[in-house]
């Protein structure tokens, strides 16, 4: 059950911080406040950095980190698949994972957005587990990009890591790979959009 906290917690902060910013993190915090561990204390040093913020502020430094940087999107195929028509498969797999699952997001959002997957992995624990873990390495590119950003945003992530269990061989090798950065190939992917959007829509509960 604290993995699925977690993991919709990260969502909620994740997401664009809106009008709503300061209700979202008083219920990030009320809903933490049972839990301890790593990925909760990753997640409230988040919450207490934020609560400083101005939201004007914080809005912009979250479109300056996310939006205008392909090191630090939160669009996850982007870092295996890059701008080529494997990604538009990709894409399309992960809709599809949702629609199996009786779910369906709104379309304003391209469905690897790690907001939505979170809140996904959270509805449907196993097949948001297999989905996260597929996705490992590029959460640990993101990771490791916001870090070196000095973004608070690292702690976040970083507690969503924290509920994955220990990388396999084979996601180690996937890692590696997916560290030499993505395929440069520059073809269209329709429906979805090359380039990812800045985003403006939370993740809904």
């Amino acid at each position: 059950m604290s993995r699925v906290v977690v993991r919709q917690a990260a969502s909620l902060l994740l997401a664009y911080p809106g009008p709503d910013w300061p209700r979202r993190l008083d219920l990030v915090r009320r809903a933490l406040a049972p839990l301890s561990g790593p990925e909760t204390r990753s997640l409230l040093l988040f919450c207490d950095h934020a609560a400083f913020e101005d939201p004007l502020d914080l809005a912009g430094r979250y479109v300056a980190t996310f939006d205008r940087s392909g090191r630090r999107t939160l669009h996850l195929t982007y870092y295996t698949d890059g701008d080529t028509r494997r990604r538009g498969a990709s894409l399309a797999g992960i809709k599809a994972l949702y629609r199996s699952c009786g779910w369906r997001p709104d379309d304003a959002e391209l469905p690897d957005f790690l907001p939505l997957m979170l809140e996904f992995a959270a509805r449907c624990p196993d097949q948001g587990e297999r989905l996260l873990r597929e996705h490992r390495a590029a959460l640990d590119l993101l990771a490791t990009a916001l870090r070196k950003h000095r973004s608070p945003y690292a702690d976040v992530v970083d507690a969503v890591r924290a509920t994955l269990p220990a990388a396999t061989a084979r996601e180690r090798r996937a890692a590696a790979e997916t560290a030499a950065g993505p395929p440069s190939e520059s073809v269209g992917i329709d429906p979805y959009p090359l380039v990812p959007q800045p985003s403006r829509q939370g993740a809904r509960r």
